[in-house]
């Protein structure tokens, strides 16, 4: 069987590659497909991880041998088959290529094509140039905006005990309150 992978990247949005590659095949095989499509270097940590339809995170599949508790299944790429892990068509799949900053590439098992074989990887479709392989924490963009809190962020910047609403407090009288802030102790 011959898989048909689509790869997009939430970085660019004309970026685009497809994958063809024989069903036993391994994930590094992948990889390597993926890091030749991209023309990235392949001396950075990366990961596959099985998502399941919400994107979530299931099963990862490293580059190396990772130290992790022999309660959890440990795959790594040059000894896992792509047939072991993946049989459903519209699988969807996390590259993260860049292990920092956790970007990644976004990928689907968009066909499976019984009855056909190939020896090694084919990058099908290339569309757009890929995002830079490795960012630093400075060149990220936030996507929140501005993350600058200024001095009125809380509120006010003045505030009065005696505007506080007794109502809903146990305890508070009807007098007024003292300010804990007045004591002597702070």
């Amino acid at each position: 069987m011959v898989f048909r992978f689509l790869i997009l990247s939430d970085e660019v949005d004309d970026f685009k590659r497809e994958i063809k590659i024989d069903s036993e095949a391994t994930f590094l095989d992948l990889y390597n497909a993926i890091m030749d499509s991209v023309g990235y270097t392949k001396d950075q940590m990366c990961s596959f991880f099985i998502c399941d339809d919400d994107w979530s995170k299931n099963t990862e599949i490293t580059l190396v041998e990772m130290d992790t508790t022999s309660e959890v299944d440990n795959y790594i790429m040059e000894d896992t088959r792509l047939e072991e892990l993946l049989e459903d068509e519209h699988q969807k799949l996390l590259f993260v290529f860049d292990y920092m900053t956790e970007r990644a590439f976004f990928m689907e098992l968009r066909e499976i094509i019984p009855g056909k074989d190939l020896d090694k990887p084919v990058c099908s479709k290339s569309i757009g140039e890929a995002p830079v392989q490795i960012m630093s924490f400075d060149d990220m963009d936030p996507k929140a905006g501005n993350t600058e809190i200024g001095e009125d962020f809380y509120g006010d910047s003045e505030y009065d005990i005696d505007e506080l609403d007794k109502e809903g407090f146990d305890g508070l009288g009807d007098g007024p309150m003292d300010n804990p802030y007045d004591d002597e102790r702070f």
